[in-house]
């Protein structure tokens, strides 16, 4: 068996026996391993520390407890040979990142930190989640791109920067089919259509002839301009004639707010942000947007079950960047796929109000297209212009 140096001593380590702690060595390489036994040495994270989202931060809260003499001198005996204990400045550099575009707290930001935890336990070392927050979303994306190809930066994002900002942003500084490599899809959701439970609208039907009795009422809110809930809501009233009009909020909060004191009759925004209050009897979700109906709101048909032409669903994919190694890619997805199929992490996963959907690179990339291509009439039919 040969040896290898490590990078911080002229000490010979070896290749891994089952019994010994990964300390450097690239990711999707020949890992080095430590002489020590693995209860001898541990890396452990201040959980008191690890919230804080700088790079230092996360950086401060490594810390390596040292082997003892004794343990030092057991492992001399075992392997015939002493190793040092890692160094914690390789050990940061070994520090998978999971760039997530938005901010920590959301229901995306909790998704993103369950698949970083499924990849740290299939790599066996730190993988952390940034928040790169700015220009919705469009600035971690930008991050991953011009990171290298090594499989260490990674992008977890819902599909709006990956497949609508590209048909409403002129300058969007990146192409994600050709800047980004597809790693797996994670995870999907519905939009919906709701009502306010205090009038007697019920179904879809129901809606369409009252907005066209009612035309200066037709008004309806989503979570912002530019956005899923803005778009689908397009995309119905191209299918119906029907001219709504749009309310831009500034989230789905104020939204449903609004819906329930009658400022507008009709909410169109994420389903998770609209099951509890129907849950709970105070608005009514007469549709929602995927092709089959949601497993989350399963008694609900979708807008194709009400004879509307409307389809769409928001989702979450993890994405590396461009020329990253098959191999890397490979592994990665494997690890992904792995870690999201069992019973406790898909209920996790549906407690997040979203539905477990994993992928091959291959099947994300048709994915990626066939969304892009849906979005697009509806992306232009608004006359949505951002600002760049």
């Amino acid at each position: 068996m040969n040896g290898l140096r490590c990078l911080c001593s002229s000490h010979r380590l070896l290749q891994r026996p089952d019994s010994m702690v990964p300390v450097s060595g690239p990711l999707f390489g020949p890992m080095v391993y430590s002489a020590f036994p693995r209860s001898s040495c541990e890396v452990t994270i201040d959980p008191t520390v690890a919230k804080r989202r700088s790079d230092n931060a996360w950086e401060d809260a490594m810390r390596v407890e040292r082997p003892s003499r004794r343990s030092v001198l057991k492992g001399a005996v075992v392997l015939l040979g002493a190793a040092v204990a890692p160094d914690v400045g390789a050990q940061n550099q070994n520090t998978v990142r999971v760039i997530y575009g938005f901010a920590a707290g959301s229901g995306g930001d909790a998704m993103a930190r369950i698949v970083a935890d499924k990849l740290s336990t299939g790599l066996s070392m730190p993988v952390i989640v940034e928040n790169r927050t700015g220009a919705a979303g469009r600035l971690g994306t930008k991050a991953v791109v011009s990171a290298e190809p090594d499989g260490m930066t990674l992008l977890f994002t819902p599909n709006p920067p990956v497949s609508i900002y590209p048909h409403s942003y002129s300058n969007l500084e990146y192409d994600p089919v050709r800047d980004l490599t597809p790693v797996s899809l994670i995870a999907t959701f519905d939009v919906a259509l709701a009502v306010s439970s205090k009038n007697d609208i019920k179904t879809v039907k129901e809606l369409i002839a009252w907005a066209k009795a009612n035309p200066s009422h037709a008004n309806y809110g989503s979570p912002g301009a530019g956005g899923l809930g803005h778009f689908f809501a397009v995309m119905v009233a191209t299918s119906t004639g029907l001219g709504l009009k749009h309310v831009s909020y500034r989230g789905s909060g104020a939204v449903m707010t609004d819906l329930l004191g009658g400022q507008i009759p009709i909410a169109v925004v994420p389903l998770g942000d609209a099951l509890e209050l129907h849950r709970g009897g105070k608005a009514r979700v007469i549709a929602t947007s995927g092709n089959d109906r949601s497993p989350l709101l399963p008694d609900v048909p979708t807008m194709k079950e009400a004879g509307i032409s409307a389809e769409g669903q928001g989702w979450y994919a993890i994405y590396a960047p461009a020329k990253t190694p098959a191999e890397t890619v490979k592994r990665l997805n494997e690890i992904i796929v792995d870690g999201l199929s069992d019973a406790d992490t898909r209920a996790k996963v549906l407690r997040l109000n979203m539905v477990p959907q994993t992928s091959s690179p291959e099947q994300l990339a048709a994915f990626r297209d066939a969304d892009s291509a849906r979005w697009a009439p509806a992306v232009k039919a608004s006359g949505f212009k951002p600002q760049q």
